[in-house]
Order: structure tokens, then sequence, then C-alpha cells
């Protein structure tokens, strides 16, 4: 193992996705228990998402999710990635944050996004537009306003005043911007496009302004890490994501993860359209997938590609025993 690797942090962002002919509580409940694993495993952080409306994804309400997460481990950070910010008052998002920190600790992260909804049918239901996100710079100040008691409503946000929770900013088109700007940690993914990636790290650092939240840069990079025996079956893992990926962009839903043995019969039988097998096969490239050796090897460039201090994996796939597997695997390369 290289110092590099030795000297970053590894976490785990699980998305509760659904596996077809399973349920969202099966999704929920493998997230719970991934998170034990994770902790077992020495990941530094277990984070979880938000999603509304998508069929394949359990994960709707992060910070409830982050506390069953908390409450079945013991030492792991637990937190999300993200609370999409423009779909909340940044008041009731602090006071989610503030109870989380209340009851566990020293253990909770806020990581927040700027995303509106996968479709005009959610953001309707949400009450919300995608002119919404313009407004996720000042919806962050507000946000950690509440946690300094500097909102000028003469309101204060109970528990959330005085407590310290790390916020992070997922970077979404502006949000290496805001990011900087706030002096806050950046989460930037994703690893299959590098150029886009070291750019965006490359203005985060040059203009961060340092605050009471970080004193200097911190950086994130995410994305998918698959590790197995051979490269054959570290591709496999990535199978299922691919096609759900390119279905949901050819017919406007996101479905449940397929077995890959389906995913590779469907790629054989030629029943894929032109668009359908370009989109399917965009997804497969661009991931870190292969054996340890591998892995560790291109890790090791992505490090000093961007100079990140922490890697968050992002990994989904139908075969949860892979997965877990996976994530050993990934554990031994990293030294954990």
């Amino acid at each position: 193992m290289s110092s590099l690797i030795a000297a970053t942090r590894f976490s785990v962002l699980d998305r509760s996705r659904i596996r077809e002919g399973h349920t969202g509580a099966e999704a929920l409940r493998d997230t719970v228990e991934l998170a034990g694993e994770a902790e077992r495993l020495g990941f530094h952080r277990f984070w979880v998402s938000e999603h509304h409306g998508v069929p394949g994804v359990a994960g709707s309400a992060p910070t409830v999710l982050a506390a069953a997460v908390a409450s079945a481990t013991r030492t792991i950070r637990v937190g999300t990635g993200g609370v999409m910010l423009p779909n909340h008052r940044p008041l009731v998002v602090a006071e989610q944050f503030g109870v989380l920190e209340s009851l566990f600790p020293g253990r909770i992260d806020m990581g927040l996004g700027r995303s509106v909804g996968f479709t005009d049918g959610v953001r309707k239901a949400l009450g919300r537009d995608r002119s919404d996100a313009e407004d996720f710079a000042a919806l962050v100040e507000e946000l950690l306003g509440w946690f300094r008691g500097t909102s000028p409503t003469g309101v204060h946000a109970r528990p959330a005043e005085g407590l310290t929770v790390p916020p992070f900013v997922l970077a979404v088109g502006e949000g290496a911007v805001v990011a900087a700007r706030a002096g806050l940690p950046l989460v930037i993914g994703d690893l299959r496009d590098r150029e886009r990636m070291r750019r965006g790290v490359d203005h985060y650092r040059a203009h961060f302004r340092p605050s009471p939240w970080a004193s200097e840069p911190y950086v994130v990079v995410s994305g998918t890490v698959a590790v197995a025996a051979t490269p054959g079956r570290a591709r496999r893992l990535l199978l299922p994501e691919a096609w759900s990926m390119a279905y949901s962009r050819t017919h406007g839903t996101f479905p449940p993860l397929p077995p890959a043995e389906r995913v590779e019969e469907l790629a054989r039988s030629g029943r894929m359209s032109a668009r359908e097998r370009e989109l399917y096969a965009s997804g497969l490239t661009g991931h870190i997938a292969g054996t340890e050796e591998q892995v560790a090897h291109e890790l090791e460039t992505v490090l000093k590609e961007t100079g990140a201090q922490e890697v968050l994996v992002t990994t989904s796939t139908y075969d949860r025993a892979a997965l877990l597997d996976s994530y050993r695997r990934l554990a031994a390369v990293v030294g954990h």
C-alpha cells in the first residue's frame, strides 16, 4: 500500500438502491446493514442520500435514515450525501441536524446538495422548480446562520443553535464555487470525468475563503469503486447500475437494479436500442474497477491528480454479497 493511500480517508455513500424482486423496506435495511459492515471495516464515514419519486431508490428521507444508521453503529461518522437544500426550509434542516447531533454527539456530518428533483412531476410535488437551485448559496448561508444564532428573525433553532455539525457542499455545477466562497469542505464527483473534476478542485482551492467551519480547503472525491478477484468480476458489479442509468435516460424513470445476468442477456440479444446501447457502454467507463492491485494503482493516480484528502465510494449493484466482498477487498487495499 502506498503512503498516499495510507494517508487518505475512505468513506461510503449508499443510495439505498432497490433491487428487482425486492422492496424498498429491504433496501433501507440493507443500507443499515452495510453501515455496520463499513464500521467494522474501518471506513471513516457512512452517508445516505435524498431522492424523491424514484422507483429504484428507497432513500427519500436522509436525516431519518441517518438516525437509523447512527443508532445501529457506534463509532463511524454518519451523515447525508446529501440533503437537497432547495427542497427544504433551512430552519427545518438545522433542527433535524441539531437533533441528530444531540443524540449522537461528535458523529454527524451535514452534506448539502442543490438538486431540486429528477422530473417535472417530482418538482411540482415538492413545490419547487429548477430556479430554486439558483438560491443555493443563500440557502447555505441561512442554514449555517441557524447554528451560529445569527438569524435576523429573532427565532432560535432548537437544539441546533451553538452546536457544531460539519457542513459539506456537494459539487454539482456551481457547488464548487459555493463551497469556496463559504469556506466549506467540498465533495466532488464523479471519477468518470477526471478533467472536469480537476477543474472544479482547482477552482475551489484557488478561491477558498477560510471560515469558522474550515480553515483550509478540504476535498472529497466521489465515485464508483468495484473490487473483485478478477477484472471480469469487478466489471460485472457495474452492469446493473449502468443499465439502470441508460434506461432512465431513455425512458424518464430510474428502475430497480436488475441482475447482471439479465443485463448481459439484453446486451447479447440485441434488445437494447442503439441509444440505450450507447448510454449503457458509456455507463461502464471511467469507474475504478478491477483487482486489488489494479484498484490501488487507479486510486493512487486519482489522489495524485486531485490532492484529495478523502474518497467517498458510492458503488451500487444487484448482488449484495458481491458488493460486501468488494468493500472488504477495498478495505484491505486502503489498509483498514
